[in-house]
Formats: structure tokens, C-alpha cells, sequence
């Protein structure tokens, strides 16, 4: 990826608007070419703590990258990079399903559904045990594609969200996993996905949240100061992202994942020398068959289209 020099175009916030008079230095940019690698946009790698400069927005409360690479940028990114979290899909999409069953019981009809950034389309899967009947995921990752079991390859879509790619009206649920914090312009992909719902429909987004206690507490060693990142959540932003787009009925909250204990291992912010050998020591051991239930700062928000 070729990164924007210092003179690339300054962005309004891509919630509300605002102008830089109303932000806030929130974080230096801290990339070193020489260390990013295919690896650096996979989707679960080991931190790397690097970031590009971001600013905090005193409207709305989102920390986002002012001066961000280009859409067609990102997009290349995403095409070419790693993927090496097939087992971890697995459980984040356990936790996804628990945590959305609430929203989903408020639903007219469980007729269709999409997913935007759906990696092994893992989550499609247990939106079809709770009876959908047509299942959509949008992937830029050929490597994540390429993972997927070869039933779940038929809901698989390769490339980026664009909204006219669908009729208005029709889906019942949209859903975007840890993609908001990726995409150029969070806020023209929610009123996309907005107009692509039928009446009664729902958005549904996970995201970091920047204000959650332990990522507090790690500060500049949090796992979500990544290089990835064009933008970080709180609860009071993703609610706004979905007001501000037409949503009825917004709301957020916190929510706890379950994972083996050789993932949580991967986030913790130690030297490499000794996690990495750690790491693949505990993968070996009946210990890492056990799913450890916390709560790490991730938020889940939804809104309804009237």
C-alpha cells in the first residue's frame, strides 16, 4: 500500500461533519513501512500498534484518521491481505448471534440477510439456524474467501459494499462486524445500507469502543491502535452514526467474547520473545479448548428503519 504523504486532503468528521476547528490531536502517526506486511491488514494478527494520526471529534465523540488513504487504497489493501482467523471467526460469530438475539426477536421477518465484511461467513451461518431464508456477505479478502467451508462460498460475494449493487428494500438485516472502523466513509455505507432495508428492518454494527475501561487502561498499547483503523467508536458516536442516518429506535451497548485462551494471549501487550512461544504452547494443550468469557471494550449497536 502506497500511504498518503503529509499534504493528502483533510477530511470532516465522517459522523457529523465538523470541521478541524472542532477536534482534538488524539493519536501520532506511528507507521514504519519497513514493518507492514500482506499480515498488517489481516483481520486478527498479532498487534502491531502502529496507527496513522488521528483526531478526536468534540460533536460527536469519534477519533478518526484526518488525513486517510483513499478508498480505492483501502480497497487494494483488503483484496491482497493475510487471513488466519478462521477458528477465531468461529467463536466471534458464537458471541455476534448471542448478543443480537434481543434485536432479533423485534424483527417483522427473517426473509433475508447481509452481512458487510463477512471473512468465512462464519456469522451467515447462524443467521441460518435462526431462519433466514437468504443470506448475502460482501468480502474484499480473497484469502478470507478462500478459508470459507465450501457450502457457505455460494453466500460469498468478492469485493467491496456498494449500495447500488442491490434493489432498495431488500433486506430484512444488515449487519457490519469490526468493518466500521475500516471503511473511508462509515457514515455513507449505513445510509446505503439504510435504503437496502425493508420497513421494520434492521442495521446492526459491532465496533471497538475507544472509551471502554481496558482500552483506557492500555492506552497507546490497546489493540485497537492499529493501522487499519480509519476511525475508533465510542457508545455515544455509533449511536450518532445511525441517528444522523435515518435509524429509528438507536441503541448500544457493551457485550461480552468468548475466546481460547492462545487469542487472548495474542493481545496481550508483552514482548514477542516470550508471547509468541507461549502462545504456541498453550494451542497445544487441552486448555485452549475452553472459551474464557470478557469483556475487552466492543460495543454492539443497532437501529431500526421506520
Amino acid at each position: 500500500m502506497n500511504y498518503q504523504p503529509i499534504t493528502a486532503a483533510l477530511r470532516a468528521c465522517p459522523i457529523c461533519g465538523a470541521g478541524s476547528d472542532e477536534t482534538e490531536p488524539f493519536l501520532a502517526d506511528t507507521r514504519n513501512e519497513e514493518l507492514l506486511s500482506a499480515s498488517s491488514f489481516a483481520s486478527r494478527k498479532v498487534p502491531e500498534y502502529m496507527s496513522h494520526a488521528m483526531v478526536t471529534c468534540r460533536v460527536c465523540d469519534l477519533a478518526y484518521v484526518d488525513r486517510p488513504p483513499s478508498a480505492e487504497e483501502l480497497a487494494e489493501s483488503y483484496h491482497s491481505a493475510d487471513y488466519d482467523s478462521a477458528r477465531e471467526a468461529e467463536d466471534a460469530a458464537d458471541a455476534y448471534a448471542e448478543a443480537i438475539e434481543p434485536v432479533l426477536k423485534k424483527l417483522k421477518s427473517r426473509g433475508s440477510a447481509l452481512e458487510i465484511g463477512t471473512g468465512t461467513a462464519a456469522f451467515l451461518e447462524r443467521l441460518k439456524h435462526a431462519g433466514f431464508k437468504e443470506l448475502v456477505g460482501i468480502e474484499p479478502s480473497t484469502s478470507a474467501i478462500a478459508a470459507a467451508p465450501e457450502h457457505r462460498k455460494a453466500w460469498i460475494r468478492e469485493g467491496v459494499f456498494e449500495g447500488n449493487d442491490f434493489p432498495p428494500d431488500s433486506f430484512d438485516l444488515i449487519c457490519c462486524f469490526m468493518t466500521l472502523e475500516h471503511v473511508h466513509d462509515p457514515g455513507s455505507l449505513v445510509a446505503a445500507a439504510h435504503r437496502l432495508l425493508r420497513p421494520g428492518g434492521v442495521f446492526v454494527g459491532v465496533t471497538h469502543d475507544r472509551r471502554g475501561v481496558l482500552n483506557r487502561m492500555l492506552g497507546k498499547r490497546s489493540p485497537i491502535v492499529d493501522v487499519e483503523h480509519m476511525q475508533l467508536f465510542s457508545a455515544q458516536s455509533s449511536r450518532e452514526l445511525l441517528e444522523r442516518n435515518g435509524y429509528c429506535d438507536v441503541a448500544a451497548k457493551s457485550f461480552w467474547n468468548r475466546y481460547r485462551l492462545s487469542y487472548w494471549l495474542r493481545l496481550v501487550p508483552m514482548g514477542r520473545s516470550i508471547k509468541d512461544p507461549l502462545t504456541a504452547a498453550i494451542r497445544v494443550t487441552p486448555l485452549d479448548a475452553f472459551r474464557i468469557p470478557m469483556n475487552v471494550g466492543n460495543t454492539i449497536s443497532w437501529g431500526f428503519k421506520r
